[in-house]
């Protein structure tokens, strides 16, 4: 039994903000029920790689995309653009498999620490932060490892 418990979900997270690794949390469906989707229902979900800490991806989850990710362990996400669940790789075979997951102290955001295949961008680079800026200039910081055409399976129009 938790004393985070009878918390009500509108406050768990402020509640656990005096919490220590000693205590003991209220159920993963609690927890999930306390989330701060936004509007759409949605959550930006940051995908780091879990060895090199690089930080590779932010795409959004719904309930359901994370409810799939820490069940199955292959990283879910919403696609906004067709609204529907999209499993990262599906079609470029690029898998993102989950090694942890966490919760901001907000309950806003969550990061990911995966175990990505090859590139995670749709670019064909390994991170989708590539366009480095400052108050002077942009500049590109690396080549994509594997052509978007070649990674999608697309043709080359001309």
């Amino acid at each position: 039994m938790s004393r985070f418990d009878q918390v009500a979900p509108n406050t768990l997270f402020k509640q656990l903000e005096g919490a220590s690794p000693d205590d003991s949390l209220p159920s993963v469906t609690a927890l999930l029920a306390a989330v701060k989707f936004n509007t759409d229902g949605l959550i930006p979900a940051i995908a780091q790689q879990h060895d090199s800490k690089e930080v590779l991806m932010m795409a959004w989850m719904n309930r359901a995309a994370l409810e799939e990710t820490l069940s199955t362990h292959r990283v879910c996400y919403f696609s906004r653009s067709r609204q529907t669940l999209w499993r990262k790789g599906e079609s470029s075979g690029q898998q993102q498999q989950l090694v942890s997951a966490a919760l901001d102290c907000d309950a806003d955001t969550l990061l990911l620490y995966v175990d990505q295949t090859g590139p995670a961008c749709h670019t064909g680079r390994r991170s989708c932060f590539y366009i480095a800026i400052d108050e002077n200039q942009a500049v590109i910081t690396s080549t994509p490892l594997i052509d978007p055409d070649q990674l999608y399976g697309k043709k080359h129009e001309s």
